[in-house]
């Protein structure tokens, strides 16, 4: 078996190094994280590119773990009494992989996606979490408060859920450790949470309007170089 936890942990890390934000950033022309809070995630994208694409990027932070861990739960190992705790190692994997890809100076997003994408691997019926994230946000406006929501009775739930299985407490140690991440990643939203500053939702970053004074920035430049040249034909300054 700890030859199975490592590499799933590996293979999640790996698969978690897909960053949908970095990619869909780069095909508007930006670098999504010199904007907002700098985050390559879900809720930045969104406030930074607009709905659709921030959906694309949820989309594809869920897959990037949802894929592996099916296959990995129904193809690799369907009949090993483990495949559950299996497949919360390899979701973890990936929202490290996430939060901290190597290729992007360990500066990637804050994996509330790629959870919900590892806690639908670990139990379909989580689905339910998603729904309670959806009512949280609607009534408090913060996306920070739904996915701290969920983090935190992740563990409880498989507490609960899964009392008496025969890896019960490796399975709530590991779900923990989603809780763990969650808390640090939102260590700032939950001061501002405090502080009565934090962002709700739909917050949007002007990028539009950044590109749109930089272009008329670069467009003065020219019409002021050319007027210098008019000025001083023989380029006499």
């Amino acid at each position: 078996m700890p030859v199975k936890i490592i590499l799933c942990l590996i293979v999640g890390y790996i698969c978690g190094n897909f960053q949908t934000a970095f990619f869909i950033g780069k095909a508007h022309g930006i670098d999504i994280r010199r904007y907002g809070s700098g985050n390559a995630g879900t809720t930045n994208a969104m406030r930074t590119l607009g709905r659709k694409s921030g959906s694309l990027v949820f989309i594809g932070d869920l897959l990037k773990v949802l894929i592996p861990g099916l296959l990995l739960r129904l193809c690799i190992f369907p009949d090993e009494p483990y495949v559950v705790l299996l497949c919360e190692v390899l979701g973890f994997g990936a929202v490290i992989g996430h939060c901290y890809p190597f290729w992007m100076q360990f500066h990637g997003g804050k994996g509330i996606a790629v959870t919900a994408g590892a806690m639908l691997c670990v139990d379909w019926r989580l689905i339910v979490f998603a729904l309670a994230f959806a009512l949280i946000v609607y009534l408090t406006k913060y996306v920070s408060v739904g996915s701290l929501f969920v983090v935190v009775l992740f563990p409880t739930y498989m507490a609960i859920v899964y009392h008496g299985h025969e890896y019960y407490g490796w399975m709530v140690a590991v779900a923990c450790l989603y809780t763990l991440s969650g808390v640090f990643m939102h260590r700032a939203n939950i001061k501002r949470l405090i502080n009565g500053t934090e962002n709700k939702i739909g917050h949007h970053v002007a990028v539009a309007e950044t590109a749109e004074t930089a272009a008329e920035t670069a467009a003065d430049a020219v019409a002021a170089a050319n007027e210098t040249v008019k000025n001083n034909p023989k380029g006499e300054i």
